[in-house]
């Protein structure tokens, strides 16, 4: 047997005998689909892209892809892009990058306290507060200046609460919201939910990691929701598509 078969048969037994229960009644296990499709390899300006900018995010390559992905399937929509925690700005910048390519007339505007996690709280399992303050807007200006991307606009403060009336009469195609926790996340949907085009689509990078179950939980609201329609992808996002 490979090492790599080796290797896969270890996964899939963890993934079926280790499940997890956490504190708030959520299982966890570790997660291998059996697909094997991969376009991202055969797509040279994502990886070229993505290898830019992977020391300046958090995100794997499977979640990146996606966002690479929807900025292509709302590019027909009208209105700008919105991402609310920015961290080093990889994902902001490959957004940005992708819309340079597809949307050319449309911003990306990049929100971030630029000073970690806000508005932690007993709905959330792992955060307390201040996490991923390991970052400046000088370093997301340098990441972009590197590529090139004259789309972006970078609004430094808590948002909604600081920054949002600087754009408050924009409309939105694509929302991508990386806070971490369940109060912040739901303050920025729904201030972004009325202005979010038709077919705009509103993705959660949290919803499937245990030390984010307060994101798990307000998404989770939204599946007796109206007007939406809600997907868990098995990569780690929820992504929310207006009807």
């Amino acid at each position: 047997m490979s090492i790599t078969s080796r290797i896969t048969q270890i996964y899939l037994y963890l993934a079926r005998h280790r499940a997890i229960l956490t504190k708030s009644n959520m299982s966890h296990s570790i997660v291998i689909p059996h697909a094997t499709y991969s376009p991202w390899i055969d797509d040279a300006a994502f990886s070229a892209a993505f290898e830019a900018i992977r020391k300046n995010t958090l995100v794997d390559i499977y979640r990146a892809y996606e966002l690479w992905s929807l900025v292509r399937e709302t590019s027909h929509l009208g209105g700008d892009i919105l991402e609310v925690g920015v961290w080093r700005g990889g994902t902001g910048c490959l957004i940005a990058e992708r819309a340079k390519q597809l949307k050319p007339a449309a911003t990306v505007f990049l929100c971030d306290t630029f000073k970690g996690v806000v508005k932690a709280s007993d709905k959330d399992s792992h955060y307390s507060g201040g996490e991923h303050a390991d970052t400046s807007v000088d370093i997301v200006r340098q990441l972009a200046a590197s590529r090139q991307l004259a789309n972006i606009e970078l609004l430094e403060g808590i948002f909604p609460d600081a920054t949002s009336d600087r754009i408050k009469d924009r409309q939105f195609s694509l929302c991508h919201i990386d806070v971490d926790v369940y109060e912040s996340a739901k303050q920025i949907a729904e201030w972004v939910w009325p202005r979010l085009a038709s077919g705009g689509i509103i993705v959660y990078d949290d919803y499937g990691f245990q030390a984010c179950e307060g994101i798990t939980n307000l998404v989770n609201q939204r599946l007796q929701g109206q007007g939406a329609r809600v997907i868990h992808n098995l990569n780690g996002h929820a992504v929310i598509v207006k009807l």
